[in-house]
């Protein structure tokens, strides 16, 4: 038996299998969908994981301090959700390995807050979780996301946080996808990605 995933590159690898396992399973359905409440489709939400992942990576390697990099990566539009799903998984694993070999001093700018690595890595698994989250439901395939990359998401990038809920609804209430009691769902939300 392996042990639990606890460093920020083993969440980050252990959210991206668990997303695409269960991504897998509706991989013959309609994907031109939308993807939850998302005006996206569930076949353009792949497109923009595999950017965004791509493009956290490509942040943590080139650091700028001041813009995004330049590199932009896609999925073939040609490609069946399947080979896309493989894409995303690749893109996760450029992640995870450029914030396993990150200095723990190197920041990047993001947005949302100039990031370390392990906010990267967070970021990382907010963008599978929460898409993966918006595509089930189209798909009808039931799932939320796991308990301890959420925690570790949520207390890296959303200080705001409400404390007593489960790991994965206190993420989804975040990104505004649920209410939680007494808590409507949030209109407009984003992560703080400064190091504290």
């Amino acid at each position: 038996m392996n042990p639990a995933p606890t460093t920020p590159d083993e969440l980050l690898t252990a959210t991206a299998q668990e997303c695409l396992a269960v991504l897998a399973k509706g991989a013959d359905q309609d994907w031109s969908r939308p993807a939850g409440d998302i005006d996206w489709s569930c076949r353009t939400m792949l497109d923009h994981l595999a950017l965004g992942l791509v493009g956290y990576a490509g942040l943590l390697v080139a650091r700028p301090a001041d813009r995004y990099i330049t590199l932009f990566a896609s999925l073939d539009p040609q490609a069946p959700v399947a080979a896309c799903l493989e894409g995303v998984g690749i893109a996760a694993t450029l992640l995870a390995t450029t914030v396993r070999s990150t200095p723990a001093e190197a920041r990047a700018w993001h947005p949302w807050g100039h990031s370390d690595a392990t906010g990267f890595a967070a970021m990382g698994m907010v963008e599978l979780a929460v898409h993966t989250y918006d595509i089930t439901r189209t798909l009808g395939l039931p799932w939320t996301p796991p308990d301890a990359p959420s925690a570790a998401a949520v207390a890296r990038l959303f200080p705001e946080a409400p404390s007593g809920h489960g790991p994965a609804e206190t993420l989804l209430w975040c990104v505004g996808r649920v209410a939680l009691p007494a808590l409507p769902r949030r209109s407009g939300w984003q992560w703080d990605g400064t190091v504290r």
